[in-house]
């Protein structure tokens, strides 16, 4: 069983840390989330994509 935990980080972050919490969950590069992140919210017009990260900053604990 893994003990990896869905995080905000507090020493990744650009706003809230959640997209660096991702991607050291996935264990991947934080600018990878980052730009996926931004065609997500390209691609559907801006607004679920920035209620998602508001939702997730509120809902993912920081370390």
């Amino acid at each position: 069983m893994s003990t990896r935990k869905l995080r905000r980080t507090p020493h990744d972050k650009m706003v809230a840390g959640v997209c660096g919490g991702i991607a050291e969950y996935f264990g991947i590069d934080s600018t990878l989330v980052r730009v996926a992140y931004v065609v997500l919210g390209v691609m559907t017009t801006g607004f679920p994509a920035l209620l998602v990260y508001v939702m997730l900053a509120f809902i993912m604990p920081e370390y």
